[in-house]
């Protein structure tokens, strides 16, 4: 069953799930809003990811760089490497992510559209919620 999770500046539905790949990935689809971004730069503690481009172009900051990713186009992101990303322009921008091994779920996701719910959320509920899950924010 797929389920989605929305938050202010993406809807993400999950394709495979640690519960169904029995922890070898993670695998969804990410629909990135226009002019959205991923407020806090991180790294992922304990996986890899790869993203590949469906519609639209998502720009990516990874270990400093700058790459856009476009339709058919893909990224591999290192455990360990900070990136975050933007969709700088007016249409909705489309990908797949895949998470290896799969030991993020939908749960953080969840927890982060939670704390989104009441505006801005709190950074110090943010960072500790993104440190449960293995997201390290980028100090500074």
């Amino acid at each position: 069953m797929v389920e989605t999770v929305t938050m202010p500046s993406m809807e993400l539905r999950f394709l495979q799930t640690p519960e169904t790949t029995r922890g070898s990935l993670t695998m969804f689809e990410m629909h990135l809003f226009p002019g959205s971004r991923m407020p806090v730069p991180h790294h992922h503690r304990d996986w890899e990811e790869t993203v590949y481009g469906l519609t639209g172009t998502t720009t990516w900051s990874v270990d400093g760089q700058s790459v856009d990713v476009g339709p058919g186009e893909t990224l591999h992101i290192p455990r360990g490497i900070v990136h975050g990303f933007t969709n700088a322009t007016s249409e909705t921008a489309v990908c797949v992510s895949v998470l290896t091994p799969g030991v993020l779920g939908p749960d953080y996701f969840r927890e982060m559209a939670a704390l989104a719910q009441g505006g801005r959320p709190d950074p110090a509920t943010m960072k500790q919620t993104m440190l449960r899950h293995g997201l390290v924010p980028k100090e500074g």
